[in-house]
């Protein structure tokens, strides 16, 4: 099996797609189950995000390569096995190739999707997996009375248990080192974006220059001013899924933003022929690229020279978990943080959002240990 991507030649319908994956047999003749699959499934309205054209074109690839490999045909679904091809896939991954647990699931997610397809094609009678109801954890708190699950719900058989684990962050420690640590303006800035809006990694890479401006002459007092992201308004913005949504930012970050884009980002910008839409340029004054490996690699190199481990998406996490517990502190804002938290981050679920919750409860945890540190202290002094 070979995986290529393709270039501006490959078109469909007359529009130009560089980049999309294409699996190709040995052959070089097309591997058509797939690709039918992966023009379908990638190009729909749902479905604009162009990272999910490379994890989807490596999932298919490692797939049918095992079954390739193997000597199995993807058809036979009705084998006559207990273990179906996909759950011999998903141990494959987990116990030969040692894959991580969240990896492997992102992978059986589309080859799942490329057998509901080809059950809905008619290419095979039924699908190599079944449903099942599992147990949740049940909803506790504000949302408890809109909780229908009976604490239930539908499960893929072969799909392994999510892992359960709370994503890490930075403590304001760690913040005010690693910015101290990083003199790269253009450096800087990224991390302060990420650090005061949360936003993705795309995200990040795709912000416009557009969105930026002077708030002193804007004629809004705003203390908060209001930036609608929107994947449609042509100016290169991307989101998640193509969601369109509208995130806070403080006035005088807001005005930082304008300073950097007036008197810094001209350095890069100047190396570039043709002027660029993104607000953030790289060393060669082109856009970062929306796999983000760029930009991750800046974050952890920062962070390498002060001694933290982190990565573009912990940033997110410190944002969510910082501004939880400045909201929760201040409640004479007179919103609920955890609504406000979903809106900034672009959650569809207010379940995803309230993970932070724990992350709350941590420092919070902390803060109590500390305080009782120093009346420990205090009273051995006496």
């Amino acid at each position: 099996m070979v995986l290529i991507w393709a270039d501006e030649d490959f078109k469909i319908s007359g529009q130009p797609y560089p980049g999309f994956p294409i699996l190709l047999l040995d052959s070089m003749e097309s591997c058509s189950p797939a690709n039918q699959f992966m023009r379908h499934y990638l190009l729909r309205g749902q479905v604009r995000s162009r990272r999910s054209w490379c994890s989807t074109g490596r999932a298919l690839f490692d797939f049918f390569s095992f079954l390739q490999a193997h000597d199995l045909d993807w058809r036979d679904v009705d084998r006559g096995e207990a273990k179906s091809l996909v759950a011999a896939y998903r141990d494959y991954c987990l116990e030969t190739c040692k894959l991580h647990l969240s990896t492997t699931r992102q992978r059986l997610y589309y080859v799942c999707k490329f057998y509901e397809f080809a059950r809905e094609e008619g290419w095979v009678s039924r699908l190599p997996f079944t449903y099942e109801e599992r147990k949740v954890k049940k909803t506790v708190g504000f949302l408890a009375h809109v909780d229908t699950s009976g604490g239930k719900t539908l499960a893929n058989d072969v799909m392994p248990r999510r892992p359960k684990y709370l994503p890490k962050f930075l403590r304001m420690p760690e913040i005010k080192t690693l910015l101290a640590a990083t003199e790269n303006p253009h450096h800087r800035m990224l991390l302060r974006l990420a650090l005061r809006t949360g936003l993705r990694q795309e995200e990040l890479a795709t912000l416009p220059l557009a969105y930026v401006f002077d708030p002193d002459k804007s004629g809004r007092t705003e203390r908060n001013l209001s930036i609608r992201l929107d994947p449609f308004d042509g100016s290169g913005m991307m989101t998640k899924r193509s969601k369109p949504r509208t995130i806070r930012i403080s006035r005088r970050f807001m005005a930082d933003l304008y300073h950097y884009a007036m008197k810094v980002r001209g350095e890069r910008a100047s190396m570039s022929e043709t002027p660029q839409k993104a607000l953030l340029l790289n060393h060669v004054g082109q856009p970062y690229s929306l796999a983000g490996k760029s930009l991750n690699r800046i974050i952890s190199d920062a962070g390498k020279r002060c001694g933290i481990k982190v990565h573009t998406h912990m940033l997110r996490h410190t944002y969510a978990t910082q501004t939880l517990v400045g909201l929760q502190r201040n409640p004479a804002y007179g919103l609920d943080p955890l609504v406000f938290l979903q809106g900034q981050l672009g959650h569809e679920s207010i379940e995803t959002t309230m993970v932070y919750l724990h992350l709350v409860n941590e420092i919070a945890d902390e803060a109590v240990l500390a305080y009782d540190d120093e009346l420990n202290e205090m009273e051995e002094a006496d």
